[in-house]
């Protein structure tokens, strides 16, 4: 191993004389050190047979670290660096390999000592990464903690690998038992999944295999056929990344809002809501249920409802100037994703080219209005009191400056005058 892999302690934010002996990291930081896999995030997990906790405290303590015990009863504690997290835990049973053979799949089965630079390998991962191929440790292991069935989907799309024929049948065996899972859970495995373009098909074999029948209902349900939802579901899903790249094509900077988070701490893409919505039912209300299941936050459920609800509307004849203006009041920044969803439903990409052009264009007052004069000016100029009829009247005049009959806030102010005297 070169100094910069993570097996080099030298590249530890903290040192190797702190951790007791015998130590061992464990899992992922393994795995991907040994596949040459480079990560700017350290995330290190040690297995201890004694002193876990204490060492996590000790380490924590003197490198000024954050300190988190994550299981008490366990003997497990991360320490949290600013460039790294490590996790230290008691080992379960007598040994390191008692350990080891109770973890999810062989290749995350792979133990390396820091202190004598030795791999500890019982079950042959080291094969099977050479080989790419996922398999299980045992089924059992799989019954104890179900989250693992639709974790070897997405570390098979992370690592470009395949699952293994015994172990994807027992994972269809066991596809039920997910249900039982926690919804955060399984939605940040998903998340990986909807995120990058080597995730679709390996989400659509979850889902072909029976994993996500609990979360996501409508995908299994024959009463969707042809709708957003439904089997047809899993046909849009598999065009969803072609048709964003034919958008990207022409469109440059269509690709890069599609490629940008819903919102800041969030990880879902607007490409990744354009997948989700081919799996929801094609119900806004339905919809909302589902994603309320899998504890989806508000700006993410609000963002599918809404592609949901206004697909049929983009997909039908030409709509008038009026029409488009209160279709981008409603869609606002969702568009992105709705303009993918609407090509992998079959709408042509020359229907959708004014549409896309509006909505690029900045300071267009039918895809973005802004106001020649606000609620509070209207409200002292016309000794008017806040309400709905303050509301209509902006409406009216943004309606008016986007068909170009008002430009200047003294035109807005007359046309306003005009509007309140009607009855």
């Amino acid at each position: 191993m070169t100094n910069s892999s993570a097996l080099s302690p030298e590249t530890w934010p903290f040192s190797l004389e702190l951790l007791a002996t015998p130590a061992y990291m464990v899992g992922g930081a393994v795995r991907d050190a040994l596949l040459e896999r480079r990560r700017e995030y350290l995330d290190l997990d040690f297995v201890l047979l004694t002193d876990a906790v204490k060492t996590a405290r000790k380490i924590a303590s003197r490198y000024k670290a954050g300190f988190v015990l994550l299981d008490a009863s366990r003997q497990i504690a991360r320490v949290v660096f600013d460039q790294a997290t490590a996790d230290f835990a008691q080992a379960e049973g007598a040994n390191l390999e008692t350990d080891l053979r109770r973890r999810d799949y062989t290749m995350n089965a792979i133990a390396y000592n820091p202190h004598t630079s030795e791999l500890i390998d019982p079950l042959n991962g080291y094969a099977d990464l050479q080989q790419g191929i996922i398999r299980m440790v045992s089924p059992k292991n799989l019954q104890d903690d179900p989250l693992r069935l639709l974790r070897a989907y997405r570390q098979a799309a992370q690592l470009g690998f395949i699952i293994e024929p015994e172990t994807l049948t027992v994972i269809r065996q066991l596809a039920p038992l997910l249900g039982q899972v926690s919804s955060e859970r399984v939605q940040a495995e998903l998340a990986y999944l909807l995120n990058t373009p080597d995730g679709t098909p390996w989400m659509i074999a979850a889902i072909k295999d029976g994993l996500l029948q609990t979360w996501f209902k409508s995908a299994f349900s024959p009463s969707f056929e042809g709708e957003l939802g439904g089997s047809a579901g899993c046909k849009k899903l598999t065009v969803i990344e072609p048709s964003a790249v034919v958008l990207a094509k022409t469109w440059a900077e269509l690709g890069n809002l599609l490629s940008k988070p819903v919102g800041d701490t969030l990880k879902t893409s607007w490409l990744g809501i354009a997948k989700l919505a081919t799996l929801l039912s094609p119900i806004p209300e339905q919809a909302e249920a589902e994603l309320l299941n899998l504890k989806y936050s508000r700006a993410e459920i609000r963002a599918l409802t809404t592609a949901i609800k206004y697909l049929p509307q983009l997909q039908s004849s030409q709509m008038s100037l009026p029409e488009q203006y209160f279709f981008f009041r409603g869609v606002g920044q969702v568009f992105p994703a709705l303009a993918v969803l609407a090509v992998a439903s079959g709408t042509p990409v020359a229907e959708l080219a004014p549409l896309i052009n509006l909505y690029l264009t900045p300071d267009n007052q039918v895809a973005h209005p802004t106001p020649l004069v606000t609620g509070t000016q209207l409200m002292q100029t016309f000794n008017l009191k806040a309400g709905p009829q303050v509301g209509k009247v902006l409406t009216a005049l943004g309606l008016a400056r986007a068909e170009g009959r008002i430009s200047t806030p003294a035109e807005a102010i007359k046309l306003a005058s005009q509007l309140l005297e009607e009855p």
